[in-house]
């Protein structure tokens, strides 16, 4: 197999992350390939065994690639996607963070799950991704869209702005609030649970809006089909918002419209038929365990 890593931090636990996963490769024949930045930092550290080739952005990973491993969490698994983006490569999340709905191999069950790779027993959970346009967008290297949510927020002042929406050209709302979260299915689980959104399985064709501390509070998240066109424009005291697709934040001026789709591809998350969804689910919001015991 021809496996690609990407971490953003070298932490703590990367060390014993990185010896137990080449401990798995050692019984399989593997190529390896790093990204740049990561690697020059787990060398530092006289990590490796051998030299090993690197990438250093999207172009240089080819469909050739079996799989792409992120070791991090989940902002680092939201970073993978800007690698692979519509080469249909799947990407496998080793979970060196906190809290992790995307990076579901936890460190201590990487000899038992990682072999499954190479035994082809594991599935692909394919997710939505979500577009951005407007007049005048710069966009920065091709990076139009988000895995979990773009979202449109004030900038320089604590005033809230006024956010239109328009749903396939018709009329929705205009919400009052200090920002709006626009969220796919698996997004469901960040900042748009936070805010009082619903959880959609992955599976689910439908987005989330779901308002940031709305001043109505008749206000409420609301579940769209993902085939919907979204038109925004935002009105407030300042010249000037933010929209953020996933981590990438953008300077808007306001009176913009712009335009929110699915994208024409997904992204391929690597899920193991003991690491499911509901499972993981059911384990980071500790559904089922009674803490008065």
């Amino acid at each position: 197999m021809r496996i690609a890593v990407y971490g953003q931090y070298y932490k703590d636990n990367t060390e014993d992350i990185i010896e137990k996963m080449f401990a798995v490769f050692e019984g399989h024949t593997t190529e390896v390939i790093f990204e740049a930045k990561f690697y020059n930092a787990i060398k530092e550290k006289e990590l490796l065994k051998e030299e090993y080739a690197t990438f250093s952005n999207h172009e240089e990973l080819d469909r050739r690639f079996d799989m792409l491993i992120s070791i991090g969490g989940d902002g680092t698994m939201l970073r993978s996607a800007t690698y692979v983006r519509d080469k249909n490569i799947p990407v496998l999340g080793i979970n060196a963070g906190r809290l992790g709905f995307l990076a579901t191999v936890q460190q201590d069950e990487i000899e038992t799950l990682l072999p499954l790779i190479f035994e082809n027993k594991y599935k692909i959970s394919p997710r939505t991704l979500l577009s951005l346009d407007y007049e005048g967008m710069e966009k920065e290297d091709g990076l139009d869209f988000a895995l979990n949510e773009i979202t449109v927020s004030r900038k320089d002042t604590t005033s809230m702005i006024t956010v239109e929406v328009k749903l396939n050209g018709d009329y929705l709302n205009a919400y009052w609030a200090d920002g709006l979260i626009i969220s796919t299915p698996t997004g469901s689980t960040g900042y748009s649970l936070s805010c009082g959104g619903p959880l959609l399985i992955p599976e689910v064709n439908s987005l989330v809006i779901t308002p940031i501390a709305p001043h109505n509070l008749n206000a409420r998240p609301l579940v769209i089909p993902d085939d919907t066109e979204l038109e925004l424009k935002v009105s407030g005291r300042e010249p000037q918002h933010l929209i953020s697709l996933d981590s990438r934040i953008l300077t808007v001026d306001t009176e913009t419209s712009f335009f929110i789709k699915k994208t024409g591809f997904k992204i391929n998350m690597v899920e193991f038929p003991d690491e499911k969804f509901i499972k993981t689910l059911r384990k980071k919001l500790l559904w089922g365990e009674d803490k008065r015991n």
